[in-house]
């Protein structure tokens, strides 16, 4: 069994060997078959995405008899298809086992589950599993926690309701429909209860008492149900949580159905109707409650009873109809430290300008409304003041400056006049955003930007600002997402900032910028990480030569670290910041367009380059837009577009371009929008649907091109040109 060594290659653990097995001394209490056994199990999935250390630390075996009794994979370590024989069932003494967040994607859910009788843990999150779950489950007499949560299971309720010693359930993000069994919610031991987005319909029967249940946090987001549940639920007099967001109730909820619920301490009603004469100064809600989700609720008066709710802490009424003034003594509940007020028609803060300063807010969401006049002092301990979107006047409040814990400001889209805060640079071991984007800001961008400074986000377009870049901006090492256009900035091109480390988006549009974008001499331009390039309608002009796309990042298809798909994720607790930005894409104009990660677009329209497109562009495998229109390019078109794979949106059109278009583009199943119109280029139109359902216009102004969608054929233009023109011309390599 020597050769049983090979299978640890990355194994940092101390290894002893003997005549018959190989023993390894951090599974030192597993007997040596059931690491066999382990190993076959590994064996049956590809593993290649796994680190095998980590294969083996989430392992834990019986110290007497050597059985496995505990089995955790690492997130994403398997791929395939868990068959019923799998040696995993062999493992009949396991008490723990989490196999959550792998890939068994069409793998239907074993009956083998049900041998495993001694499990108390059962975690099968996040798999891709599919089908009904066996009956044989219902085997599993000591279970106390089962997660099947974000799978794609679906049947009638499973029979869990028999296994009598459940604490924890989470059935979420299935396909399960039909009744919840009413036997299910008065469970002896249960506590917690997750049934969200599923199809789940009202109880058949419901039971008056609750005596005998224990459950403390129940979600029900997102099904069917059309109010009975209500009654039901009205008698957990012991729960704490309650998620009711989004269900098919026809009528209005009405707030008393949770006056019984004494213990309660967050409410998610986000979704539903509300009674508006229930949310009155005298509502019968608990008066423990700390959070109170009434998002989309269709309210238009402000939820007064809040007024009592002495420890509240997280309040969200945005996406209403409520109008007005916000009530004054909403900042004197002593714990609030989070209040969401988006999308409502509010006008006025009640109480004068310095009303929140000593509200103990955290996060102050007052976007999407109708605020008029200066902007609010913000709150001492502010960490987010967001108020975009709203039609506050005068300058940026200087009390900003003295706010040690803002991390991020979004002043963006209001009236707001006057000069960008110096006093920003106090900021800098905070602030990670700052978005003032469409006011009407003047002077130029401050030097505000000292060392060691946080700043990751900088958006100050459509302004009015002038000047130059702040050479500050390279003490940012941190800074992903730069955009100063639609301004009057007067500058170079600012080859410098390819120092900053990190840089993904950097959008100069509609300034004053001028001059070369490629230094004769120098290396190929490599901003590390850029992927997003706007630079349309400046004054840039020159050539750019062949290799200039060559070190760019968007030659890979990456997205960023922590996973997500949008930029601008800051990684904290209690809010998502997304970078947004003006796209122009497939023709059109798109404001506040989320800003993808995996992408890559280049746009440098409406200057005054001139030569050869560089065959290098030929390497950005994720770029999806490319927009070189109303610019002095020559030559042809390069054939390497052809290895552009993921490009949905080509603008070549106003150069002056020759030869014919590469067939090769056909090719490209993801093109939905092409222009080469006014150029001066000749031959058949490549045929293919990218190409047949372009508008007219996509290709005018081309004296030498035909076929669809151009009117005429071919053969008529070719018969009436001079001679060299009687044959088809064909594609010229670049």
């Amino acid at each position: 069994m020597s050769g049983l060594n090979l299978l640890f290659p990355f194994l940092s653990l101390f290894v002893i060997f003997t005549p018959s097995f190989t023993l390894v001394a951090g599974l030192s209490g597993c007997g040596p078959h059931h690491i066999q056994a382990l190993v076959q199990f590994k064996n049956e999935f590809d593993s290649s995405g796994c680190n095998q250390t980590d294969y083996f630390n989430g392992v834990m075996c019986d110290n007497i008899t050597g059985e496995v009794t505990k089995l955790q994979l690492p997130s994403g370590c398997f791929t395939g298809v868990l068959k019923t024989n799998s040696s995993l069932f062999g493992f009949n003494h396991l008490r723990y086992l989490n196999l959550s967040y792998n890939k068994f994607t069409s793998s239907s859910l074993s009956s083998g589950f049900g041998s495993l009788n001694k499990l108390e843990v059962l975690s099968l999150s996040s798999n891709g599993f599919i089908g009904q779950v066996p009956s044989s489950l219902s085997n599993l007499s000591r279970l106390t926690e089962l997660y099947l949560d974000h799978n794609e299971l679906t049947g009638g309720f499973p029979l869990v309701q028999n296994i009598t010693s459940l604490s924890i359930l989470n059935l979420s993000l299935n396909h399960f429909s039909g009744a919840i069994p009413s036997s299910l919610l008065t469970m002896p031991f249960l506590s917690y209860l997750n049934l969200d987005e599923n199809h789940l319909t009202d109880p058949v029967e419901v039971r008056s008492s609750s005596t005998s249940s224990r459950l403390e946090t129940l979600h029900l987001r997102k099904n069917p149900f059309e109010g009975k549940i209500l009654d039901l639920i009205s008698n957990f007099t012991t729960l704490k949580y309650l998620g009711l967001s989004f269900q098919n109730i026809s009528y209005p909820i009405n707030l008393k159905f949770f006056s019984s619920l004494k213990s309660l301490l967050r409410l998610d009603l986000s979704g539903n109707s509300v009674l508006e004469t229930s949310i009155s100064s005298d509502s019968d809600v608990p008066r423990n409650i700390e959070k109170l989700l009434l998002s989309s609720c269709d309210i238009s008066k402000f939820p007064n009873f809040v007024r009592s709710l002495d420890k509240l802490e997280h309040i969200d009424i945005s996406n209403n109809k409520i109008k007005g003034k916000v009530p004054d003594w909403l900042w004197n509940l002593p714990h609030l430290i989070r209040a969401n007020l988006v999308n409502n028609a509010f006008t006025h803060l009640e109480g004068s300008n310095d009303v929140l300063t000593n509200s103990s807010l955290r996060i102050l969401d007052l976007a999407l409304n109708h605020f008029e006049g200066p902007v609010p002092t913000p709150p001492l301990s502010i960490n987010l003041f967001s108020a975009w979107n709203n039609s506050f006047t005068g300058n940026i409040p200087l009390s900003v400056c003295n706010r040690s814990s803002l991390v991020i400001l979004d002043l963006s889209y209001n009236n707001l006049s006057g000069p960008i805060p110096r006093c920003l640079s106090n900021l800098k071991d905070s602030l990670v955003v700052v978005n003032l984007r469409k006011n009407n800001l003047e002077g130029s961008i401050p030097d505000m930007l000292y060392n060691g400074s946080l700043l990751r986000t900088l958006d100050v377009g459509y302004n009015q600002l002038t000047g130059k870049l702040p050479r500050s901006l390279l003490n940012c090492s941190s800074l992903r997402f730069v955009s100063v256009d639609n301004n009057k900035i007067k500058d170079t091109f600012p080859f410098w900032l390819k120092a900053l480390p990190g840089l993904q988006v950097l959008t100069l549009r509609s300034n004053k910028f001028y001059g070369p974008i490629s230094l004769p001499g120098e290396v190929p331009l490599a901003f590390p990480k850029l992927r997003i390039l706007e630079i349309s309608d400046n004054n840039f002009t020159g050539s750019l030569p062949p290799n200039y796309f060559v070190n760019w990042k968007a030659s890979s298809l990456e997205t960023n670290d922590d996973g997500r798909i949008y930029m601008g994720d800051y990684n904290n607790a209690y809010y998502i910041y997304e970078d947004t930005m003006d796209l122009q894409y497939k023709g059109l104009f798109m404001e506040q367009g989320k800003v993808l990660t995996s992408y890559a677009t280049i746009d440098f329209s409406g200057n005054r380059f001139e030569g050869q497109i560089p065959k290098s562009i030929g390497l950005l495998k994720a770029l999806i837009a490319l927009n070189l229109s109303n610019n002095g390019f020559t030559g042809h078109i390069p054939l390497s577009l052809e290895n552009v794979t993921e490009l949905e949106s080509l603008d070549l059109s106003g150069n002056k371009l020759s030869g014919s278009i590469p067939k090769g583009l056909a090719r490209l199943s993801f093109l939905a929008y092409i222009s080469v119109a006014h150029n001066q280029l000749i031959g058949e139109i490549p045929q293919g649907p990218q190409f047949s359902g372009q508008a007219e216009t996509s290709f005018e102004g081309n004296a030498g091109l035909c076929g669809l969608p151009l009117q005429g054929s071919c053969f008529a233009l070719w018969s009436s040109s001079p001679r060299k023109l009687l044959c088809p011309p064909t594609d010229t390599t670049v």
